[in-house]
């Protein structure tokens, strides 16, 4: 494990604990469902899709967003990126790195109509809960911050909530660790970020996908800045891609995000004609 995952996984269990102590933390645990179901993710008939990030800091860029009110400009990234026909919004709860808080996920299903996934570094099944109580409908799981029993665990009761679960990998070791859950309803995402330097490899998503199992929705995650990468990443295989930054500082977030939708279906389109 990289030393920001180390960090960042110290930093989760601390808030998980957390979680476990307070007053709503036996609520959680004792499976009172939430007042909605979670939305179901309905992957489109054209062979590619994109999950739209709002996130307002990364490690990488810094601050993407101005103003003093969070969780009002996370809301209208998310509600911007919701007509931009993608499948699914994914929102940041880390909040050391990434400015993100647990209260962003209802205030944004509260303003759309598509499924939410948590992003986090998840270590701790209580989160998976909490995410479904906050009316997320889908959780990221890091196979590298997991043993395989936890993977499974999680997974399974992500999946046993009705959500959907993103397994991220980002090297072939994650690969043989994740394999575990290849066998349930997933989808599985290559990052291609280098968590140690924070430089995107954008040579590892075509190194990866040769030892992918093809029939599981693939998710090109990172380095997806421009209709190209999209294409790019469409025609190695992939099935959706994951973007943030790139819309989040776009001067017209909806647009790129239909061109990138355009690019990748143009070339599987092209690609089953071949």
């Amino acid at each position: 494990m990289s030393d920001f995952l180390a960090v960042m996984a110290a930093a989760s269990r601390l808030r998980a604990e957390r979680v476990r102590k307070a007053p709503g933390g036996a609520k959680l645990l004792s499976g009172t469902p939430p007042a909605s179901p979670a939305l179901r993710l309905q992957l489109s008939e054209t062979g590619f899709d994109l999950i739209a990030e709002a996130k307002l800091a990364s490690p990488s860029e810094g601050r993407l967003t101005s103003g003093e009110d969070d969780q009002a400009a996370v809301v209208g990234i998310a509600t911007a990126l919701a007509s931009s026909g993608a499948v699914a919004l994914s929102i940041l709860t880390e909040p050391s790195h990434f400015a993100g808080d647990l209260d962003h996920v209802p205030s944004v299903v509260g303003h759309v109509d598509l499924p939410v996934m948590r992003k986090d570094f998840l270590v701790d099944p209580i989160q998976v809960l909490e995410a479904r109580a906050a009316g997320g409908s889908g959780v990221l799981l890091i196979a590298r911050m997991l043993s395989e029993s936890l993977l499974i665990e999680m997974t399974d009761l992500a999946l046993d909530l009705g959500m959907f679960v993103l397994v991220e990998l980002f090297d072939e070791e994650d690969i043989s660790s994740a394999s575990v859950v290849f066998d349930r309803d997933v989808l599985v995402g290559v990052n291609a970020r280098d968590l140690s330097t924070l430089r995107v490899d954008a040579g590892r998503h075509e190194r990866l996908i040769r030892d992918l199992p093809l029939d599981l929705p693939l998710v090109a995650e990172s380095g997806i800045v421009k209709p190209e990468d999209a294409s790019r990443v469409a025609e190695l295989g992939y099935r959706l891609v994951l973007v943030g930054t790139a819309l989040v500082s776009a001067d017209d977030p909806t647009r790129l995000a239909a061109d990138m939708l355009e690019a990748g279906r143009e070339r599987v389109t092209s690609r089953e004609v071949w």
